[in-house]
């Protein structure tokens, strides 16, 4: 018997693909009844660049407040634009935002866990100096630790979908 999906995760990378696979999350969210919690994880700032940038506790907080909200805004955005693909606001299947600070495949892994989704949506390829030929490092890393299905979407060809349009 096929485990019922309640909680989907979304990771996100902010780029043009992930946005696709957004679609595909709220897809699987309406179909299923389920609600979306997007992650979008930092990459922490290696110590040795830490005595560079010398920013104070405070200020890394603030920033990743702003960064927070920036998402948020952004989400509500693509949600208006994306009714036209999808139907109806997809705002309300949305139940949490994480933006955490670390290396994203754990970063992904711990909050599939700790939010207690019962699968992972994430693009195929993003941005990153690490990306592999088929699958981005990222994705590849995530598929081969979880136990958890994970659809991982990869970006259509302009022939397939109008994408400038979302």
């Amino acid at each position: 018997m096929i485990p019922q999906i309640n909680r989907i995760l979304y990771a996100t990378d902010l780029s043009k693909n992930s946005s696709y696979a957004f679609l595909y999350a709220i897809d699987m969210a309406k179909k299923h009844n389920a609600e979306i919690v997007i992650l979008h994880a930092i990459e922490p700032i290696p110590s040795y660049a830490e005595t560079y940038v010398a920013m104070s506790g405070d200020f890394r907080k603030k920033r990743h407040e702003e960064f927070v909200e920036k998402i948020k805004s952004n989400l509500q955005a693509f949600c208006q634009k994306a009714e036209g693909h999808v139907g109806s606001s997809c705002a309300n299947l949305v139940s949490k935002i994480l933006v955490p600070v670390g290396y994203p495949p754990n970063e992904i892994l711990n909050a599939a866990e700790d939010e207690k989704c019962d699968l992972i949506v994430m693009g195929s390829h993003g941005k990153g100096f690490l990306a592999h030929t088929f699958l981005g490092s990222v994705s590849s890393a995530v598929l081969n630790r979880t136990r958890k299905p994970v659809f991982i979407i990869p970006l259509p060809s302009e022939v397939d979908i109008a994408w400038d349009e979302v």
